[in-house]
């Protein structure tokens, strides 16, 4: 089964074809980073005037990449839920004329179990039911996979999402948009114990997180150092911020993944690719015995490969959409109300 995949929740324009859920044939990203980078941050009004004018030439792109024509392929899936809500309509509306045009169905999908599917795609032993931790610019959350399209949040963040709280404490430090791969580079020469930073919990909620207390820290002990005239340790506190956030991130998760009697943790999501987070997460499943699976950079950030297979097990579980599909800028993991 040939699977036309559409991505537009963000600020990537992205599209790819997918056999039978596992097999990339092409895989197409258009990134709008260096269109945001001069504002610190996503515009969603240029994001979706973006995708309006490329998304038409990357989707034909990545059918010719796949070395097929329109009439090979057998569905359309489109991420509908969550995202910048004109971002995502760009996508939906593209997606819908695409269905319509080749006869086929239309199947939406969730963008963080798009993300939990990326894994799917990197490694083909990969099953369910396991825990995963889901993190990304937009969504930080802990859960429960029982199957490819059976899963619950168990845990999840009170306020900004890790990513976030890495693009607001890198842009605080003077890096540039977007602020996790600076801010690693920077913490990579500093001492992670230089900050003594927040860690927050949330009574009665083991799994649940809050990242707000220690954005705040970062931008206090910054503009403190600069309101004294006093030399900023900038590696120093990069690095404790890592640190910190990798200490609200790996415990919880671990402990899901005892109570839920697991054996597997599986990490995705653009925050998958810091390597503080990455060696914390390795470190703890060697302790415990537990496997781990992290997909390779290239898939932790938005990409169409991943809508595409998980569009592949919604489509087997009786996912469909009609004309009337809509997108969602908010929308539980587990409560699809396309």
């Amino acid at each position: 089964m040939n699977i036309l995949a559409i991505e537009s929740s963000c600020d990537e324009t992205a599209a790819a074809v997918v056999r039978d859920g596992r097999e990339v044939l092409s895989n197409e990203v258009l990134s709008q980073a260096d269109m945001h980078a001069i504002y610190g941050g996503v515009v969603p009004e240029i994001a979706s005037r973006n995708h309006i004018k490329v998304i038409s030439r990357l989707a034909d792109r990545a059918v010719s990449e796949a070395g097929l024509q329109k009439r090979d392929l057998d569905a359309v899936a489109v991420t509908a839920a969550p995202g910048l809500i004109g971002a995502l309509l760009v996508g939906v509306n593209f997606a819908k004329g695409a269905a319509l045009a080749l006869g086929v169905p239309l199947i939406p999908v969730h963008h963080v179990r798009g993300h939990i599917a990326a894994n799917y795609i990197a490694f083909p032993e990969l099953e369910p039911p396991f825990v995963c931790l889901a993190i990304s610019g937009g969504n930080t959350c802990i859960v429960d996979v029982r199957g490819y399209t059976d899963m619950s949040i168990i845990g999840a963040t009170h306020d900004d999402a890790a990513g976030e709280c890495f693009d607001k404490a890198a842009r605080v430090l003077g890096l540039p948009y977007p602020g996790g791969l600076p801010l690693q580079m920077l913490a990579r020469g500093g001492d992670d114990r230089a900050f003594d930073l927040p860690h927050a919990r949330i009574a009665g909620r083991p799994y649940d997180m809050s990242f707000s207390g220690l954005k705040t820290a970062v931008v206090n002990i910054v503009h403190n150092a600069q309101q004294k005239g006093e030399e900023l340790d900038r590696a120093g506190l990069a690095a404790s911020f890592q640190r910190t956030v990798s200490e609200t991130l790996v415990p919880r998760t671990m402990d899901a993944l005892r109570d839920l009697g697991y054996d597997t943790v599986v990490v995705a999501g653009g925050v998958a690719a810091n390597e503080r987070v990455r060696g914390d997460f390795a470190a703890a499943c060697a302790r415990s015995g537990a496997r781990l699976f992290v997909p390779p950079l290239r898939l932790c950030g938005d990409n169409a490969a991943m809508i595409g297979c998980q569009g592949y097990y919604e489509f087997l579980a009786g996912a469909r959409a009609g004309s009337d599909l809509n997108a969602y800028a908010t929308m539980e993991i587990d409560d699809l109300t396309f």
